[in-house]
């Protein structure tokens, strides 16, 4: 299954200079957020893939203009073709701008994801906007991820935790991939494309009695 992670900038190569044809054998466009409604719709448009996306903190235009043919994922767990895919846009609080969180209410909302997390046994790819603390973000407050993020990671354990927020351009300490453990962490600035393995059946939780 091959997925496109985007975030933060508008990829040239795939909107002002898109040619058909580039967006064929994409089963799945991921955004982390600060993208543009239009640029989206356009993906979801000009490709045969379902966009997916969470907020960023530049995303309060969605409220009037959301992107059409696309759906927000935010605090929730989707299912596609077998994959689990939790949603948890927006980033630390550093101003009064739409989609900015404490670390406490970023925690509320992991909590109330917990539900879903155990009917759903887990999650496979976690999408946000903002990074997990200590893994690929900056120290300065509004580029600082979310410690509950961490306790999410090393909780849950999911294949891929796909983020945006920091721009690759920012330095040379910017890092596209980072491993963690079983989770590869990506920063999908602009575009990133990843295959992922077909996912196995699961068992279902609930067992239907025998019928006597």
């Amino acid at each position: 299954m091959r997925i496109l992670l985007i975030s933060d900038e508008e990829s040239p190569y795939l909107w002002e200079h898109y040619q058909p044809g580039r967006l064929d054998g994409i089963d799945l466009i991921l955004s982390c957020g600060d993208l543009s409604p239009e640029y989206l719709s356009f993906l979801v448009t000009m490709g045969r893939a379902p966009v997916l996306y969470v907020h960023g903190n530049h995303d309060g235009r969605y409220l009037k203009r959301p992107p059409e043919g696309c759906e927000c994922i935010d605090d929730t767990i989707v299912n596609f073709n077998g994959l689990r895919i939790l949603g948890l846009g927006g980033c630390q609080r550093y101003s009064k701008g739409e989609h900015q969180y404490t670390e406490r209410e970023m925690a509320k909302r992991i909590r109330k994801l917990l539900p879903q997390l155990w009917l759903n046994r887990g999650v496979d790819i976690v999408v946000t906007h903002a990074p997990v603390r200590g893994l690929g973000d900056e120290d300065n407050l509004s580029h600082r991820g979310f410690a509950s993020f961490y306790n999410l990671l090393e909780k849950h354990k999911p294949r891929y935790w796909a983020y945006g927020h920091v721009h690759m351009n920012y330095g040379v300490r910017c890092q596209r991939v980072i491993q963690h453990n079983q989770t590869t962490l990506i920063n999908a600035y602009e575009r990133y494309l990843i295959e992922v393995e077909p996912v196995k059946p699961r068992p279902t939780l609930w067992r239907k009695k025998p019928e006597r």
